[in-house]
């Protein structure tokens, strides 16, 4: 048996190829074979030359199983797809309540059905949630910083020097299922196929991953950013929800949002500029 390492070298400020080394140690009982999963050329070759018992170990973040899920979305494969995390925010493993440096596990239960995001043309699945607001905001603040530097980036920091100064709230309306929300104010609005995003906000505590029918969309609206940034810190362990008259959770099958000027958003870490719309399709969702 073979097992395919498939890492990210740009994953964890540039230190996937770090990881992607551990595995040696890791999985030291079988032949690896090791490739840079940003020069892939064709997964239909790569499965059509792997032995029954072969398996592919995904190394890097959330952004690069998300990218694996999208890639291979068409490919009915049988083989046994493990995912080592080196991401940076690793919200994909921790919402299966794994720790940093697991060992490798399976993941195809998880690559599947997975919820789509629609924005202007573009289409795509997501793997963990859609962040739009401050968390787009602040994943467009990053990268400008990636640019720049090499160091660890610190997401509490800019959410917090935008509560405080930078981000301005949007007018937002959200349709769920065909019931329209309407919001002055709106700071958070992320819709989740998991608990986490942003590096550890558990913003919709009760999503279910596995739940293909429904996603959830958190709402943290009309409240001043002093109000905002006394329950921010509440929102890395879900408290958050028990404040009724800012915080609203709902779920559906069918999701959109729309705010009222253009603003950063965020599919798994990946940033997408300049969006007033976007919609959300569960996986059992049926647009026929």
């Amino acid at each position: 048996m073979k097992r395919y390492v498939l890492y990210n070298p740009l994953s964890n400020n540039k230190s996937g190829s770090v990881a992607a080394e551990k595995l040696k140690e890791l999985l030291s009982d079988s032949e690896l074979v090791f490739q840079d999963i940003t020069k892939m050329e064709s997964y239909p070759d790569l499965f059509a030359q792997l032995d029954a018992d072969d398996e592919i170990v995904i190394c890097g973040g959330d952004g690069t199983l998300n990218h694996f899920a999208n890639d291979t979305k068409d490919i009915d494969y049988s083989h046994t797809i493990l995912y080592y995390a080196a991401g940076t925010g690793n919200d994909f493993l921790h919402d299966l309540d794994k720790k940093d440096g697991a060992e490798p596990f399976p993941v195809n239960q998880y690559l599947k059905h997975l919820p789509t995001v629609i924005i202007g043309e573009r289409r795509q699945l997501f793997l963990n949630g859609i962040g739009y607001g401050l968390d787009g905001y602040c994943c467009e603040v990053a990268d400008k910083i990636k640019e720049k530097s090499d160091k660890p980036i610190n997401y509490p920091g800019i959410a917090i020097k935008g509560l405080l100064f930078a981000y301005k709230p949007t007018s937002a309306k959200v349709t769920i299922d065909g019931v329209e929300h309407s919001f002055k104010k709106a700071w958070l609005v992320p819709t989740m196929n998991g608990r986490f995003f942003g590096g550890g906000i558990m913003i919709t505590p009760q999503q279910k991953r596995l739940d293909n029918d429904m996603v959830s969309v958190g709402i943290v609206h009309d409240s001043s950013r002093l109000r905002t940034l006394m329950i921010f810190p509440k929102i890395f362990t879900g408290k958050h929800v028990k404040y009724t008259k800012i915080v609203e959770i709902h779920t559906g099958k069918n999701i959109t949002v729309e705010f009222d000027r253009p603003t950063a958003l965020q599919i798994d870490g990946e940033t997408v500029l300049n969006v007033t719309k976007y919609q959300v399709l569960s996986a059992g969702y049926s647009e026929s």
